[in-house]
């Protein structure tokens, strides 16, 4: 347990820069003691004693302001950097190496729909290992999210997410995908890239605005066929007169 924990700190000061040793870590950051909280009720839970677990969770809720249920499972060098309103449900499985930031919820869908036919079934996501959930991200419904995949701030992911992309938005969208493999996944802040990251809405208003051009340019090519065709008919119109003209010209005297 005690190897366990000096790795969960060791996993914090490699991603934290503010973070300089692990006394501070352990005695300064809510998210070490939300996760001590939750392996001491997590222990409790799984041997039956639910009500003494759910009591030691809401306490480290108190104490934190991190909500962990005991019953989700947690693999190792979890991180929960700065941590406040941070809700963890009941059937969340977490992978090894994932890194939450305040204000995400791993929620469920539809908690008030018939809770009890919910009850022991999974409800709530699956995070693979490498992943990383900005602060305010939702991730709700019992989706899994590929490992190295990477969730930025304030998105809302209802479905299933690829390895190794980035999702961002309201609902979450691919805008990069990494052509690295899950371990090789350099750590992003925030799950959010801050280089020119492409624009889901943007790229399909381009789209459009490239296909109005193209429509435009083929009817000012109609109107220009139009105009020759109307030139064309008017010199033909031109000609048929004079004919006629001179036609007229050259018959006799007193005939029709």
């Amino acid at each position: 347990m005690f190897k366990n924990l000096r790795e969960d700190i060791d996993a914090m000061i490699a991603r934290d820069p503010a973070a300089r040793n692990r006394f501070e870590v352990a005695l300064l950051y809510p998210g070490f003691q939300a996760l001590l909280f939750y392996r001491l009720s997590h222990a409790f839970w799984v041997r039956g004693w639910r009500l003494i677990g759910r009591g030691i969770s809401q306490l480290g809720r108190w104490l934190t302001g991190i909500e962990i249920h005991p019953g989700a499972k947690i693999g190792r060098r979890f991180f929960i950097d700065h941590g406040m309103g941070v809700v963890v449900g009941e059937t969340s499985q977490i992978g090894d190496d994932v890194t939450l930031y305040h204000g995400v919820t791993l929620g469920g869908v539809a908690p008030s729909v018939d809770s009890e036919s919910q009850r022991d079934q999974k409800r709530h996501p699956t995070l693979e290992d490498g992943v990383i959930v900005g602060s305010g991200a939702q991730v709700l419904g019992p989706v899994t999210v590929g490992c190295g995949a990477r969730i930025g701030a304030n998105a809302v992911v209802t479905k299933d997410v690829p390895s190794c992309v980035t999702m961002v938005g309201i609902p979450a969208r691919t805008v990069q995908a990494s052509k690295a493999g899950p371990k090789d996944q350099r750590f992003v802040a925030y799950g959010t890239p801050t280089g020119d990251i492409p624009d889901p809405v943007a790229r399909a208003l381009e789209g459009l605005l490239d296909e109005v051009q193209s429509l435009r340019a083929r009817v000012n090519a109609l109107d220009s066929n139009d105009g020759a065709g109307d030139r064309m008919e008017n010199v033909g119109r031109d000609a048929r007169g004079e004919e006629d003209d001179g036609t007229a010209s050259e018959s006799p005297k007193g005939e029709c």
